[in-house]
């Protein structure tokens, strides 16, 4: 993927700690802000939806 297609999250903190999000061919990456040329998570966007209801549910828990 080319830095042309990573966009910020809409949550972004000022700074740079933020994640950016990638689409392409039916897969999802995600990186760093801070170290783009870092490591990047790939995964699907049901895996990633599913991650995304669990912390949801989960918040405030513990």
């Amino acid at each position: 993927m080319t830095t042309s297609d990573w966009q910020k999250s809409s949550y972004c903190a000022q700074g740079e700690a933020c994640i950016h999000v990638a689409a392409d061919q039916g897969s999802i990456a995600l990186t760093e802000s801070s170290d783009p040329g870092g490591a990047i998570l790939r995964t699907t966007p049901t895996a990633l939806a599913a991650l995304i209801r669990t912390v949801k549910e989960t918040q405030g828990r513990g």
